[in-house]
């Protein structure tokens, strides 16, 4: 049996392998270390469902204190390493013919370091640890986000992204300094233990928990901490910003309920998280109504359906949290996939996709499919999501996020539909074949299946945590 850390180590090593291949093989096609990667992570991916019981899953003090390797933390190991695979597939077909300016080695090994830290972050139960984490993966999203050195649109998205990111990692130390000042705690048990006492210094731990929420909130797209996410999105090539949309996001809202929980027995803490919640729903779907561009539609898309999710924060419903999240994955991730053989084509906006059903059937369909999901159509993923998380909130009677959340659901319809409209009714002169390469096929096809799957039998995920 397999002890937990060891798979972060595997990952760890793989990405520093595929960095030496990259420096010391010059004649040989740097996409195949993207096939190596992909190999590597499903390879991981396998090991997950062989850990064993381990001392470090239980143990409450010493060392291994900041780790745990609950369900939780190993069901969304397996979502961060499904995750980066299904990017590295995109990366393929993102990688220019040319790449005299592009280190195609370097910019497949990135993101398995971005898997690691997630990998460490999901299972950080010590501020200090999810620092660290938190930094490995911001840091290897720096480099990514502005990759492409001949694009000053990529450029510019990649200063945005680290001067915001710096700002906000400074509100999460500070946050972590006044906690720490408040209970003599870094570990979230006992913080938790101190905070239950009548007489601990509840004034500085809010403030601190104020502070923490700020910097997990730009990593979630949270309003009103979302004003790097447009430009962003738009700017970072298109398979990294998939990956910041999905995995970043799954990360921060698992360690962004992990911290919260300790905190919501402070006063005026809940209340804090459901009114975030109501101005970034409101804020997400109205801003994408207008836009003509598909990423940056995507983009305010993302700042929405994190609106969503902190309802389920809000109620405390992890089986909701978590069951969104997998179908933000897959949607996210197919709309995605589709974007980026298409915009090799013709281009990135709206406009661009009149006329796909003639010409591309396959790639049509399945941008239907993650259109109506993210919508929240029945028999879609995104349906079920959109369930739990409401019925989580008229569970807790919080009826101003029920309401405000069903009015932004029908703004959702609108400019989604917009792509299904320009896909099928839109005429076009555009007569060229779209070519999907097998591996892309088989992706897009394997997506498709889970959100039409679950969106009839989520049990799966449902009971997945409480193995």
């Amino acid at each position: 049996m397999i002890p937990p850390p060891n798979l972060e180590i595997a990952v760890l090593v793989l990405g520093v392998v595929i960095l030496m291949f990259e420096a010391f093989l010059k004649n040989v096609d740097k996409r195949a270390l993207a096939y190596a990667a992909i190999g590597g992570l499903t390879a991981v991916l396998i090991a997950t469902w062989f850990l064993g019981p381990s001392p470090i899953v239980d143990q409450a003090s010493g060392f291994w204190s900041f780790y745990t390797a609950d369900p939780l933390s190993i069901f969304f190991k397996r979502f961060a390493l499904i995750t980066t695979i299904l990017v590295t597939i995109m990366m393929i077909d993102y990688a220019p013919e040319s790449t005299s300016s592009f280190a195609l080695g370097e910019f497949f090994a990135l993101p398995i370091f971005t898997c690691a830290g997630l990998m460490y972050l999901v299972s950080a139960i010590d501020f200090i640890m999810i620092f660290v984490a938190l930094e490995l993966v911001t840091i290897s999203f720096y480099v990514l986000v502005g990759f492409d050195k001949n694009n000053p649109v990529s450029l510019e998205a990649g200063v945005k992204y680290l001067i915001l990111s710096a700002v906000a990692t400074a509100f999460l130390v500070y946050g972590i300094t006044w906690i720490f000042g408040a209970t003599g705690q870094t570990n979230l048990a006992r913080v938790t233990a101190v905070l239950e006492n009548p007489n601990a210094e509840q004034g500085g731990a809010l403030f601190g928990a104020v502070l923490v929420l700020v910097g997990l909130g730009f990593k979630i797209a949270a309003v009103p901490f979302q004003i790097w996410v447009p430009d962003v999105y738009q700017g970072a090539p298109t398979p990294v910003t998939a990956y910041l949309s999905v995995g970043s996001k799954a990360a921060g809202f698992v360690v962004l309920f992990r911290v919260l929980k300790p905190f919501l027995m402070l006063p005026h803490m809940d209340r804090l998280i459901v009114l975030i919640a109501l101005l970034t729903l409101i804020y997400g779907n109205l801003a994408a109504l207008p836009q003509g561009n598909l990423k940056r539609l995507l983009a305010y898309s993302s700042i929405a359906h994190a609106g969503y999710l902190l309802i389920g924060i809000a109620c405390v419903d992890g089986r909701a949290v978590t069951f969104y999240l997998v179908a933000y994955l897959l949607m996210t991730l197919l709309s995605f996939a589709v974007l980026i053989i298409v915009a090799k084509q013709t281009g990135e906006r709206i406009s661009d996709f009149d006329g796909l059903a003639k010409r591309s059937p396959f790639l049509a369909f399945a941008m239907l499919i993650a259109m109506v999901s993210l919508a929240g159509v029945p028999f879609t993923a995104g349906f079920f999501g959109k369930f739990f998380i409401f019925a989580a909130a008229i569970a807790q009677h919080q009826t101003a996020l029920v309401v405000v959340g069903v009015i932004t659901v029908g703004c959702g319809f609108y400019y989604y539909l917009k792509v299904v409209r320009a896909m099928y009714w839109q005429p076009t002169d555009k007569i060229d074949i779209i070519p999907v390469s097998g591996l892309s096929r088989l992706m897009i096809s394997g997506l498709i299946v889970a959100i039409i799957w679950l969106g009839i039998y989520p049990q799966p995920i449902l009971q997945a945590l409480k193995r």
